[in-house]
């Protein structure tokens, strides 16, 4: 008789792959059914003759805790975003710098019509201000939305608008800024202490990396699960497989589907279109956002000159980033995004070819205060069944990794306290 698994973790997400790292390290025989062809979940890349196009745009904060104790940082050779942003306002482009990183952009940060000089002092005190907080400190605070603290740190309104709403918009994926306080705050202390990167061969190999730490086989590829009952799996082939320990790592809404949750999982969504030309519509490893609030379009950024990998030789590649779920066609919103990039970037734009469109519909978990705390966020969810993904913390990579990591001890500590 074959000895028994002692879990089985469904999803090879970046949650389900430190789970199983977790575990498997203290002894445990772990299996991870992933129901696709490669490990990451949301953290995806393809290549598409010598493109690498991540599915939706994606920067890692190298001041994230858990990728610290998880990642080995040098082999992902990172590369790194300017430390501020260009901002496309009425018609032109500002810069809005890190001052403690560029100081030579200093003068044109302050200078810029983006807020009030003020505003730029603030943003500098914050900074500090975070970066000598705890983490758990920032979450021991009284919550509220990202807006009400803004306003209640001085904030001009018009510096909200300008900058934070398509900055934060494109981090949290909403514009109204209903993000909770507390994980602007962790978000805002991470940038303030790391750099904002990409991995030199797209977002995947950080995933890739993860799971070439797990034992040959781990992962099981194409085994979709439809439903959990009973101390086991039952996979879409309708092959029943046990453990004594189950852990769902998967998007919310899909454990919610195999829990049989009556509740309605908040997510936000991403739009992502890549293009590639023979010259780059600028030349800096830069953020471009959108201030004017208008069109589709929130942020812009020529990967290839983060990463040259990104493109072949001679080649740029350019993501061009929307919040949400534009409600038109492909087509119709490919020439939408062109007549907007050229009002940036000029005729140039005619040129660009369009490689592809992903549209993420379950892109992060929605991350306000309410939508925080009225849906399902437990670790346990029946005896021997255990959750974990980004939705039980931030809305993050850093968030995926906790949380598995976390469920991890969890179960050593109250199912196999004997192990390791």
């Amino acid at each position: 008789m074959s000895k028994k698994t002692d879990v089985i973790v469904v999803g090879a997400g970046m949650a389900g792959l430190s789970c199983a790292l977790t575990l498997q390290s203290a002894g445990l025989d772990v299996v991870v059914l992933e129901a696709g062809d490669r490990c990451g979940g949301r953290v995806q890349s393809d290549r598409l003759d010598g493109y690498i196009l991540d599915r939706g745009f994606q920067i890692y904060l190298t001041a994230y805790p858990e990728g610290k104790r998880f990642l080995d940082y040098d082999k992902l050779n990172f590369k790194k975003f300017y430390p501020g942003a260009i901002v496309r306002k009425d018609g032109r482009f500002h810069r809005v710098a890190d001052p403690l990183r560029s100081p030579k952009d200093i003068f044109a940060t302050l200078t810029s019509p983006l807020g009030k000089p003020a505003d730029k002092v603030k943003v500098a005190c914050l900074q500090k201000q975070l970066q000598m907080e705890s983490i758990e400190d920032i979450f021991d605070k009284p919550e509220c939305t990202t807006y009400e603290v803004l306003r209640r740190e001085g904030f001009s309104r018009q510096m909200i608008d300008d900058f934070f709403k398509p900055f934060l918009g494109g981090i949290f994926l909403e514009r109204d800024l209903k993000t909770s306080s507390h994980v602007f705050e962790f978000v805002f202390k991470m940038l303030a202490l790391g750099d904002n990167v990409l991995p030199e061969q797209g977002m995947q190999a950080i995933p890739d990396q993860l799971a070439a730490r797990l034992k040959d086989g781990t992962i099981e590829y194409g085994q979709k699960v439809e439903a959990v009952k009973d101390g086991s799996v039952v996979l879409a082939s309708g092959k029943k497989r046990s453990a004594k320990v189950i852990v769902l790592a998967t998007e919310q809404t899909t454990a919610l589907k195999l829990l049989h949750k009556e509740i309605q999982a908040n997510y936000c969504s991403q739009t992502s279109l890549y293009f590639s030309s023979d010259e780059a519509p600028l030349k800096e490893p830069c953020l471009v956002l959108n201030g004017d609030g208008d069109g589709y379009v929130n942020n812009v950024v020529v990967l290839s000159n983060v990463s040259p990998a990104y493109a072949p030789p001679g080649k740029a590649l350019t993501v061009v980033s929307c919040v949400g779920d534009p409600p038109v066609g492909d087509a119709e919103l490919e020439n939408l995004i062109r007549q907007e990039m050229e009002e940036w970037f000029g005729a140039s734009v005619k040129g660009w070819k369009h490689l592809r469109t992903y549209r993420v519909r379950y892109s992060l978990p929605a991350q306000s205060p309410t939508a925080r705390n009225s849906t399902f966020r437990s670790y346990q969810a029946d005896e021997n069944l255990y959750l974990c993904g980004d939705y039980l913390e931030t809305g993050s990579i850093n968030g995926a990794l906790k949380s598995g990591r976390t469920v991890a001890s969890k179960i050593l500590s109250e199912i196999f306290a004997k192990v390791g």
